[in-house]
Order: C-alpha cells, then sequence, then structure tokens
C-alpha cells in the first residue's frame, strides 16, 4: 500500500496515511522499532470515523520513509527521531496528540520535553509499552529477533514462522498477504524487513538498546505537564510494573492503563481494549 502522504521530517521525507476529516483534532501515531506505520491502521482508522485526524507516520529508515544517508551524523540516533517528531508536529494546524509505542514513544517523549516550547509540540502524550526504565532481557530479545534475519527470508510462509517465534501467544496468519505491509522483495528474490538494517548497525543505538539513556528520559519524563496516558501490555518483557510505576512517580498526572492478555505489541495484542483506552483519553483531553 503506498503511503497518501509524504511530510518532511527533519531532512529528509517520511511516509504517512491519514484518515479521519481534514478539520479534525490532530492525532500523530509513530510505531516501534522495526515496524512500520501500519501498525496502527486499525486504530487511526477508528479514530478517524470519530472525528479525529489521524495520521501514521512510518519513522526514518523505516516502511516507505526515506533512509538516511549514509554520511550523516547519529542518522538513527534518539535526537533524530525526535526532531523528526517535531518537524511533523509543527505542520499540524494546532499541537496534536502524540502516541507512541516503543521507539516511536520515547521520540515522543524527547520530541516534547526538550523542546523550548514543550506546549507547542504536542497537546498530549500516549507511551505504549516504553517508559524511562526498561527491561534488559525483554530488550535483548527484541535485538536478536531483530538481527537474526538480516539476510532475508526465502519465502513469506519464512517471514511469519519467524514473527510467530517472537510472538508465540499471537496466533500465526493464514493469509500471508498482510506480511507483505513490513517486507519488501529485493532483486535477489528474498524478502527483507521493511527497514533500514543501520538502524541496528551502524551510529548510535538507542533502540532498541535504550538503556542507555535512562537519566534523559527521567529527566524528560519529570518534565512533562501534558495530559499522558501509559498503557503497558501486562505480559510484556520490556516495560514492567516496575517501570511503569517508576513512570507513574515521575509524571503523577498520568493516567495508566495495564492491559491484560497483551505484551509489548499491545494495539496488535488486543487492539480493542488498546482503542478503548486511547478513545477515552482523547474525548477528554482532545475532543472530536
Amino acid at each position: 500500500m503506498d503511503p497518501s502522504l509524504r511530510l518532511a521530517g527533519d531532512g529528509l521525507a517520511l511516509a504517512a496515511d491519514a484518515y479521519g476529516p481534514d478539520d479534525g483534532p490532530p492525532v500523530l501515531l509513530f510505531h516501534g522499532g522495526g515496524q512500520t506505520r501500519h501498525a496502527w491502521d486499525g486504530t487511526a482508522r477508528l479514530l478517524g470515523d470519530k472525528g479525529w485526524r489521524a495520521t501514521t507516520v512510518d519513522l526514518r529508515g523505516h516502511g516507505d520513509s526515506d533512509w538516511a544517508a549514509a554520511d550523516q551524523d547519529g542518522p538513527y540516533s534518539l535526537d533524530a527521531f525526535a526532531a523528526d517528531v517535531r518537524a511533523v508536529a509543527a505542520v499540524q494546524p494546532r499541537p496534536p496528540v502524540l502516541i507512541g509505542a516503543s521507539l516511536g514513544g520515547l521520540s515522543s517523549l524527547v520530541a516534547i520535553a526538550e523542546a523550548p516550547a514543550p506546549d507547542a509540540v504536542a497537546s498530549g502524550l500516549v507511551l505504549v509499552d516504553v517508559a524511562p526504565r526498561l527491561e534488559e532481557e525483554g530488550i535483548a530479545r527484541i535485538a536478536e529477533f531483530m538481527l537474526g534475519h538480516l539476510d532475508g527470508f526465502a519465502t513469506l510462509d519464512e517471514v511469519a514462522d519467524a514473527v510467530a517465534a517472537y510472538n508465540p501467544h499471537r496466533p500465526r496468519p493464514r493469509d500471508l498477504s498482510g506480511l507483505r505491509k513490513n517486507v519488501r522483495l529485493r532483486d535477489d528474490g528474498r524478502w527483507y524487513w521493511h527497514w533500514d538494517p543501520r538502524f541496528l548497525l551502524g551510529g548510535p543505538r538507542d533502540e532498541p538498546r535504550s538503556l542507555r539513556n535512562e537519566d534523559r528520559l527521567d529527566a524528560a519524563a519529570r518534565v512533562l505537564t501534558l495530559p499522558t496516558l501509559l498503557i503497558r501490555g501486562r505480559q510484556s518483557d520490556v516495560l514492567s510494573e516496575e517501570g511503569a510505576r517508576h513512570l507513574v512517580s515521575l509524571v503523577p498526572h498520568a493516567r495508566y492503563v495495564d492491559v491484560s492478555g497483551a505484551g509489548h505489541m499491545v494495539a496488535g495484542d488486543r487492539n480493542d481494549v488498546f482503542n478503548d483506552a486511547v478513545v477515552e483519553f482523547l474525548r477528554d483531553e482532545l475532543p472530536a
């Protein structure tokens, strides 16, 4: 599916899809590392139907967005991702609510908190299974999964097997056509993930190895004054209950929703419960 929009990031173009009325209150959705904007399709379509202008964005080096230039300094650093978030937010008709999973959440947090005028960047923040303190074991499992298939796959069946091994609690899809949104077929006849390998192999690595940013992220969370919602997957091995409570201690006004039956990929595991939490938050903070 080709993107419906090309948005200006910080020095490169980002692919995006928009749902809902042009004049609806803006909501921007940023996926996790190694994912694409399509992770949000169901949620964004629902929000659009309810009157919000929901825009899903491929992060730099992911999906159909531009890959960073080889000679760029820190092309996939947290600073670079946060700068893209600010650039996209700046062209909205009013400060949007930012919804970010994993890397998208960290980037949104930093984009807001480290801006000269945080209220000008966003009117609200939804963090999806991410916070300043993450679990080393879960982060290592993400890294192992992403680094284990850099040579591609011979068939979509192999792609499905790899995803099923990483998410054993989620049923393996019978229809494999949806996987085409996350991989690309190259001239050698093999399927490769829809992201730039340098995201993990070149330059500073902030995701999934975000433990190195704990102090910075703690400081960012402390300055948040805008409405904030944290949604955690109860079975997540990336964000523990302790990590979630730590975030709430830094942001006492934050709401916290713990979704049973969901792991790190909360929206994909329990899209119904996830959507209910997001809609309730938006109705209070950014009515459509």
